[in-house]
């Protein structure tokens, strides 16, 4: 895709100036730049404390950029517009409800808007405030399509609660998990302590996993994705940096697809595995490569056996970091940022430091100007002596998932998986509803080594693919409480906060006939990391799988072309979804040539991937 050319949407027609002239005088900048290319900040919106700081930051920096503009040689000559802020939802306050089916749709909702503004203002340089976990990629995505110069800060993150009873730290996955405990005013209490002040998640959960992301893929300075939300330097410093970074952009005409090529795509990937961070990453990483221009993630940025190698082979978990470990992204902060994890990477020869940031640095030369600590070997671990020697993330294939699109956090799994190998008995809930609620009536139902399958929640059946956060706390509990080990299979997703052996993104999802949707109650389910696929035993069998499909097909055909278990559409806007999301593996959004992004079942030998080096020491391995 061509770069796109400077536009100047106003001209001498005095209607279409007139409200200009009135920004211009609202906004006290020069009337005489009405003419010029437009400059401005956008925050991103919702109902939890996630955005409480945004709007502080978005006016500290409008106003930055204010004091930069005029006609003086040393200023900006730009038209300066009015803030603009995009709306999400509060993952945190949905998880378990119907209403979670619209976080991934706040995503693409978040796009939207973002493009809405961008092209329909003709902004030639925008800085993005962004908070909670799915309107950063929107942002992104946005910011990318749009492709003129763009910068992005984090929020940042809340600070932990504190335990009154144990003085210990806690945060929203510890209230989660204990939903079904039957004390009353334990859950209150803790509810009450778990969320002091504001910002976003503060664990390695989704939010801060993506902020990690886009500072290592060089949409945002590194130093300004570990401070918290109510870190002074966010009003106080960062501004006035972001209005120099950007504006250097703005002088080298350098865009946002310049920046997110494809090697910036794999170092932030790689991280992403070193952190331990969120199945997330695997639907908003394609979503990103979509819009900085690549068809498809998997063949033209990193195939699945070569992330499946440099996770089991190459990259470890560096960070101690909950809810896996035991720390925040505060501590991570503390001990250096994420500049820390990126320079070791980048000593161990993992990353590509060559690659450019918003900073005008290469990334290498960007960690070296911070004077980037050495690792602490608590918060944040060595490459030679690792948290856990293996990558946090695994995705895997198999008969349930011909599209090799279920992703397991192997980071957070508990038990089960001693000899890599997962053995269970399939447990079917059609809907998230009917496992609660089965959780919250018969826990003791649940056994050793059950398989429970989630299905009808992908994109298109719930419509929106909520995650599961509320089930997934539920069952670490019960598994911790009773000492078993119960997995959790879903073509919905997961929260950054989930741990256990859960797989979620398993398509094709069961709307549209997936394998996942022939499963039947007690059908033995093997999960198997030593050829990396996930099997139903009675699907193997060409009979039974011809059978099932074929009463399956028939439910479809007697309810006109819908399952009947899909999620009922009440909305114009999920109804969009339904009808236009595409498979996990493309990211799960919305795309009106859906027919043109059907994955094929992939042959892992002609992936083109050759497993070069399986040792860590050298140079390069990740980009050999």
């Amino acid at each position: 895709m061509a770069k796109k050319t400077k536009t100047v949407i106003f001209d001498t027609n005095p209607g279409r100036n007139a409200q200009t002239y009135g920004i211009a005088r609202q906004l006290e900048t020069d009337e005489d730049l009405i003419h010029e290319p437009s400059v401005g900040v956008v925050g991103t919106k919702g109902d939890s404390q996630c955005y409480v700081g945004v709007q502080r930051k978005v006016e500290a920096i409008h106003d930055q950029l204010r004091s930069q503009i005029g006609k003086a040689d040393n200023q900006l000559k730009m038209r300066l517009v009015q803030p603009e802020y995009t709306v999400a939802t509060s993952d945190g306050m949905r998880n378990g409800t119907r209403e979670m089916r619209y976080s991934l749709i706040g995503r693409e909702v978040t796009h939207d808007t973002i493009c809405e503004h961008l092209s329909a203002s003709g902004l030639e340089g925008v800085i993005a405030v962004v908070a909670c976990d799915k309107p950063p990629v929107g942002t992104l995505s946005g910011l990318l399509e749009h492709n003129r110069p763009a910068i992005i800060m984090s929020d940042g993150s809340i600070r932990p609660g504190i335990d009154s009873a144990t003085e210990q730290p806690i945060d929203i996955v510890s209230v989660f998990q204990v939903a079904g405990h039957p004390d009353a005013d334990l859950k209150k209490r803790l509810a009450r302590e778990a969320c002091p002040g504001y910002g976003s998640c503060g664990g390695m959960f989704t939010y801060n996993t993506m902020q990690t992301f886009i500072g290592v893929v060089g949409m945002q300075p590194l130093h300004m994705v570990a401070p918290p939300s109510d870190d002074p330097r966010r009003l106080t410093e960062f501004p006035e940096q972001l209005v120099g970074y950007l504006r250097g952009m703005i002088e080298r005409g350098q865009t946002p697809r310049d920046i997110v090529s494809r090697d910036a795509i794999r170092n932030a990937v790689i991280v992403s595995m070193a952190v331990g961070g969120s199945t997330n990453v695997l639907l908003h990483a394609p979503e990103v490569a979509r819009a900085a221009g690549f068809k498809s993630f998997a063949d033209d940025v990193m195939s699945p056996e070569e992330f499946n190698h440099l996770s089991q082979n190459v990259v470890p978990v560096l960070t101690d970091a909950r809810p896996y470990g035991k720390y925040s992204m505060v501590d991570i902060d503390q001990k250096g940022g994420v500049q820390v994890i990126v320079k070791a990477l980048m000593e161990a020869g993992l990353l590509n430091g060559d690659t450019l940031t918003c900073t005008g640095e290469t990334l290498a030369e960007q960690v070296a100007r911070l004077n980037t600590p050495d690792v602490d070997g608590t918060v944040i671990y060595p490459v030679a002596k690792p948290y856990k020697e293996t990558g946090g993330l695994r995705v895997l294939g198999g008969n349930l998932s011909p599209e090799f699109s279920a992703v397991l956090k192997l980071a957070g799994v508990e038990g089960g998986l001693e000899d890599n190998r997962f053995v269970g008995k399939a447990r079917i809930f059609n809907g998230e509803q009917a496992l609660l609620d089965a959780l919250e009536s018969a826990p003791d139902s649940f056994q050793n080594h059950d398989m429970v399958i989630v299905r009808y929640e992908g994109p298109s059946g719930a419509p929106g693919m909520p995650e599961m956060l509320d089930s997934t706390s539920r069952i670490t509990t019960l598994c911790r409480e009773r000492e078993i080990v119960v997995g959790l299979m879903t073509d919905a997703r997961f929260s950054g906060g989930s741990v256990g052996l859960v797989i979620g993104h398993v398509g094709p999802e069961a709307a549209l006939g997936g394998p996942i949707a022939l499963v039947e109650d007690g059908d033995e389910i093997v999960a198997d990391l030593n050829n990396n696929e996930l099997n139903c035993t009675e699907l193997q069998n060409a009979d039974t799988f011809s059978a099932r499909k074929a009463k399956w097909e028939k439910e479809l055909a007697d309810n006109n072309g819908i399952h009947p278990l899909c999620g009922e559409v009440d909305t114009r806007l999920l109804n969009r979804m339904r009808k236009s999301a595409v498979s996990a593996v493309y990211g799960a959004g919305m795309h009106p040539d859906r027919d043109l992004w059907v994955p094929q079942p992939r042959d892992a030998e002609k992936s083109g991937f050759v497993p070069q080096n399986k040792h860590r020491a050298g140079s390069q391995k990740a980009f050999s």
